[in-house]
């Protein structure tokens, strides 16, 4: 019986735990009286232990069994953790995660748990409470159908019923140990239900068999028990004939339980299959409905629509299967945080809004770096030492929010501080000595201090450290934001505090663009970021800081001529060329076109641009002729 089968199912649950876990001991450490964090911490970890037992991870049941015991008995002593006990049980924490991941790997023994558990163990005993074994709560009851002196099987063999604990994490991991123990005492059959029904996420851990076996019924029970997490062993001697009817009752069951379940787990690979699949779709939808325009036959006519509106809605079902709440990523940021505080003597506290807000998995999985780059930023440069945040009459904690909301077709991902704010001179002085704008510049545009500060090598730190001062933190973010066809912000004021906001689509594999000529090319422009097309001459237009720009509504929108930036000179521009607004936060350009084409779904691929390409293309797409054409970036234009 193979048990690798439950290995992914095993790595998401213990994760889950894991999160728990460390949430749990950011808020012992915030409210070390209080007697539910550790209680919780606890069940997580003891969750994790049996489920470690049931693969066979021998390593990684240890660790936690003894994490297990030190939280006991201080649940017992009810004490408040000192700053060391909580530090021991921080880093076990990381080491249990650590060790959970390789032993999925099949590399269980490249991690050795044994020092840190030599001093889980110390801190036991020091805490000083009644000791005793501490396993699974309450006991495995045992019944049989037949008197006790009943321990020989009859021709029929014995009918086991098993039950398992409710609260039993992977149960049919652990439905499987029990059948291999019974394995090893005689002959199983007439197992109902069947074991493929063990995987079905539904499964509420109730199973018979038939055993043929020579063993007492006492040695069964022990055997069985054993497995762990069982609530209940019985044990009948029995007929063929009433086997068969359990049987064929519990086949019965499965399949009800199959039924009801409405949640599976699927493997993230299968998602960016069928996102690859669908892409391929559409774009022969496109080739189709171009067909059904050139030919203008009724019948190809009335394919096309059905088609366009089946690989529609089939589109939108596989999008909003990849859509992941963001609190999935937000949720490693807390200890992050807190761990990175400690390092700096720092007293900081992170505040996370809008968990529910869903973004596909794919972006979610490539937020973490820009994520994390300028959460240290915010810790490290935004948030001051205590001593100074009282003598500028702040708190001595300094709060961080990481916070989503929805905008249109786009997400917003803000990280705001409290703290000092950047240092618009500082960061001018160091611009102008390295040459990065003109003499002149009195001051910076907040779009201009993003630029700055987010060019490599870029920092006001003279002193490099593990944290910061080499200047990649910011570059490495912007980068990657880009390469998301996404957008970076900054807003900040001197002593308050300092805001970013990254702007990134839903989704990206597939986006509603607008198809524009330039030079007799074609180009994309994703309709997230158009907030309207005008026509160009047909507004007043103005001359700002050297730059030709356009009155939109008394306000003053810059324009890029599209065929001058990229050196076009095919196709004859028209007299009335349209201008295509595009609008980013508070940011606005008007792009000049040649024409418009109209809009269109396109499927978007990476694109890697030769050396010395502008930078304002995001990725290529297919056109429904087969044509290829370039996406335009509109973080590289606004």
């Amino acid at each position: 019986m193979d048990l690798s089968q439950y290995a992914e199912l095993f790595l998401a649950e213990s994760r889950e735990h894991m999160s728990a876990c460390n949430h749990l001991l950011l808020e012992w450490e915030r409210t070390p009286t209080s007697a539910e964090p550790v209680g919780g911490i606890f069940r997580a970890v003891h969750t994790v232990k049996g489920m470690a037992a049931t693969m066979g991870y021998a390593r990684v049941a240890d660790l936690a069994h003894r994490m297990e015991n030190l939280l006991d008995r201080l649940r017992q002593t009810k004490a408040a953790p000192g700053g060391d006990l909580l530090q021991l049980l921080f880093r076990a924490s990381d080491l249990l995660e650590r060790a959970i991941g390789l032993a999925v790997q099949g590399r269980e023994r490249d991690i050795d748990v044994a020092p840190l558990g030599m001093e889980l163990d110390a801190a036991a005993k020091r805490a000083g409470a009644p000791g005793g074994r501490v396993g699974r709560p309450g006991r495995t009851r045992v019944s049989r159908a037949q008197p006790p002196a009943a321990e020989t099987a009859g021709a029929g063999g014995r009918l086991v019923s098993v039950v398992l604990r409710a609260e039993a994490q992977l149960k049919g991991g652990r439905a499987l140990l029990v059948l291999r123990r019974a394995q090893a005492l005689g002959t199983v059959s007439h197992l109902s239900p069947p074991e493929q029904a063990f995987g079905v996420e539904d499964f509420d851990g109730r199973f018979t068999f038939r055993l043929d076996s020579r063993a007492a019924a006492s040695e069964i029970e022990h055997a069985l028990a054993g497995a762990g997490d069982v609530e209940r062993v019985t044990l009948a001697v029995t007929d063929e004939g009433a086997l068969d009817r359990v049987e064929s009752a519990g086949g019965a069951g499965a399949a009800m339980t199959a039924e009801r379940s409405r949640h599976i787990r699927v493997d993230l690979r299968r998602l960016d299959a069928l996102m690859d699949l669908i892409g391929e779709l559409v774009t022969a939808r496109g080739r189709l409905n171009q067909l059904a325009a050139e030919r203008r036959d009724p019948a190809i006519d009335d394919v096309s629509i059905q088609i366009s509106r089946l690989t529609a809605e089939l589109q939108a079902e596989i999008i909003q299967a990849r859509m992941t709440p963001v609190w999935q990523v937000f949720d490693r940021y807390p200890r992050l945080v807190r761990d990175l505080a400690k390092q700096l003597d720092k007293q900081v506290s992170l505040r996370v809004e809008g968990k529910e807000i869903e973004l596909d998995r794919t972006i979610l999985d490539e937020m973490g770096d820009p994520l994390v780059h300028l959460l240290r930023n915010a810790v490290d440069h935004g948030i001051e030492l205590p001593a100074e945040r009282r003598r500028r009459g702040k708190p001595a904690e300094g709060e961080i929010i990481l916070g989503a909301v929805r905008e249109r077709a786009s997400v917003a991902i803000s990280i705001a501080d409290d703290g000092r704010g950047l240092d618009r001179r500082r960061i001018l002085e160091r611009a102008k000595k390295e040459g990065l704008v003109d003499a002149s510049v009195e001051a910076l545009t907040d779009d201009q201090l993003m630029r700055i500060i987010a060019r490599p090598g870029f920092s006001t730190t003279d002193v490099v450290t593990s944290v910061s001062g080499r200047g990649v933190g910011l570059d490495v973010a912007m980068s990657k934001i880009r390469a998301l066809g996404g957008t970076i912000e900054v807003q900040s004021e001197p002593g308050r505090g300092s805001t970013f906001v990254l702007r990134l689509p839903v989704t990206l594999a597939i986006v509603r663009a607008l198809i524009a000529d330039v030079g007799g090319e074609r180009y994309a422009l994703p309709l997230t970021y158009v907030s309207e097309t005008v026509e160009f001459g047909a507004v007043p237009s103005a001359t700002v800081e050297g730059r030709e720009a356009m009155v939109l509504r008394d306000r003053v929108v810059p324009l890029v001529h599209l065929r001058e930036l990229l050196h076009a000179s095919g196709g004859t521009p028209s007299a009335r060329r349209p201008v295509v607004v595009l609008q980013m936060g508070e940011r606005r350009t008007g792009v000049v076109v040649d024409a418009m084409l109209g809009q269109q779904e396109i499927v978007v691929k990476g694109f890697d641009a030769p050396r010395g390409t502008l930078p304002v293309f995001s990725g290529a797409t297919i056109m429904g002729d087969g044509v290829p054409a370039l996406i335009l970036d509109a973080g590289g234009l606004v």
